[in-house]
């Protein structure tokens, strides 16, 4: 049973043209749920040798892991009319990956976390070594997954598939994701100023969700620029989420679900990161209303993410989306993102 949290205090703002309260985003989170998860269990069986497999399965296939990289992928796909169909293998791809840098984080040499999501982690019940070999193998397997079920050429060009696997390889590299983690370690001995923590946190968290809504929108032949948009906004939504999830743990005594020695509330004091999370919700918001121009209200699944971020309204159990306990669902952000 999860105790409520206390609304966050953020200061009002002017209503936008558009709203996610036109949109439910729980039900089609819902909607697509399920058939991510269909994909992903076919798509990690388990095989010799058994050990390495069964820990693949147990890091991809978290019952309470909510598919927001997916989502976000299939989401922006469809907001330029692109086949969903054909987004599904890199919406599944983009989980794989992200599965994989949770396994790597959670490890004793980094973030140390025996639990993930109420379960145990994988190195904490298969032991590091499988860990790492597991984690170490859903990077490519997520490769080869949409090399092998991308609809190419016929539906996907092949250089747009190409451009999908760059973004990814791009994003969980040297410069994106492992650069994140690698701040991260050293702000262990070090705060580092909110231009730093800010950096961290881009990297490590922001660019799971720039990388989602950039795939999204290059299978949906967005043009560059809209590309770039995707990305700002993807960024701003990725950090958005964390620096949420920080004021949650101020709040909950420890109860967020984001680790990062980087707390932007213990660095830089509740007040600011209520701030920041105002900023980074408008700037989410303003760039979706270039979009928006344009695409009118096939924008609104985009918009509802930055919501949600702010929000937590729901809860993903078990391949489905239910009222979430962990948050007060009439806390938005005129009063008021794992």
């Amino acid at each position: 049973m999860h105790s409520q949290s206390p609304p966050l205090l953020i200061p009002e703002h002017e209503p936008l043209r558009l709203s996610a309260d036109d949109f439910d985003l729980r039900c089609y989170w819902t909607s697509l749920i399920s058939e991510i998860e269909a994909e992903l269990d076919a798509s990690v069986p388990v095989r010799y040798p058994e050990r390495v497999h069964r820990a693949m399965r147990h890091s991809v296939l978290d019952g309470a892991a909510k598919r927001a990289p997916a989502i976000m992928c299939v989401a922006s796909c469809d907001l330029f009319g692109g086949c969903r169909s054909a987004s599904f293998p890199a919406a599944c791809a983009l989980e794989m990956v992200h599965a994989a840098s949770l396994v790597h984080d959670d490890l004793p040499c980094m973030d140390d976390a025996p639990i993930r999501r109420g379960r145990p982690s994988t190195h904490a019940l298969f032991g590091v070594d499988m860990a790492v070999l597991a984690g170490d193998a859903l990077f490519p397997l997520a490769f080869q997954h949409i090399v092998a079920r991308t609809p190419s050429p016929d539906v996907v060009p092949a250089a747009t598939v190409l451009r999908v696997l760059a973004e990814i390889s791009r994003a969980v590299g040297s410069t994106g994701m492992a650069a994140g983690q690698s701040l991260d370690i050293a702000a262990a001995d070090a705060a580092g100023c909110e231009e730093e923590v800010l950096h961290l946190l881009e990297k490590k968290f922001g660019e799971m969700a720039e990388c989602s809504a950039v795939c999204g929108g290059l299978l949906g032949s967005a043009s560059d620029e809209e590309v770039e948009t995707l990305r700002r906004y993807g960024r701003s939504v990725g950090v958005l989420y964390k620096l949420v999830d920080d004021v949650l743990t101020d709040s909950n005594e420890g109860a967020g679900k984001m680790r990062s020695n980087a707390n932007a509330v213990s660095v830089l004091g509740k007040d600011r990161a209520l701030e920041l999370v105002e900023e980074l919700r408008l700037k989410a918001k303003k760039e979706l209303e270039m979009l928006e121009e344009k695409y009118g209200n096939k924008v609104l699944p985009l918009h509802s993410f930055v919501d949600y971020a702010v929000e937590r309204s729901f809860a993903v159990k078990d391949g489905d989306a239910t009222a979430s306990n962990d948050v007060d669902s009439s806390a938005n952000v005129d009063g008021n993102k794992g």
